[in-house]
């Protein structure tokens, strides 16, 4: 079973830039899809960057695109979502999540398929 642990949220000013870990452990396969999203107060979660880790292909929300790289460490332990000039409207709780499938049964794109979840971390951005 997989474990996700997220951590690097905070509060910053708007402009500002974070970077969020996601911590894998357990399930040490390779080629799987980690995914990072994040849930506005009130809404559903969304998707907003993926990474294959077999290649290291990514795949961006439009919505994040230009702002948002999610990047893995080279032993593939820790995923990585950089976001700058944070907007106010970027404040939510940020997840990372595991798409439980392997080599060409991953579709990293498909946020609805990813299964297995870490607590969350916060992001607040004040203007």
């Amino acid at each position: 079973q997989v474990q996700l642990v997220e951590s690097g949220g905070g509060s910053v000013q708007t402009g500002g830039s974070l970077r969020l870990s996601c911590a894998v452990s357990g399930d040490r396969r390779s080629r799987r899809c980690i995914g990072w999203f994040r849930q506005f107060a009130g809404k559903e979660r969304e998707g907003v960057a993926s990474i294959y880790s077999g290649s290291s292909s990514t795949r961006y929300a439009d919505s994040v695109k230009g702002r948002f790289t999610i990047t893995q460490d080279d032993d593939e332990t820790t995923v990585y979502l950089e976001i700058r000039s944070l907007k106010p409207e970027d404040t939510a709780m940020y997840y990372c999540a595991v798409q439980d499938c392997s080599g060409p049964n991953c579709f990293c794109g498909a946020w609805d398929l990813y299964t297995h979840w870490g607590q969350g971390t916060q992001v607040t951005v004040s203007s």
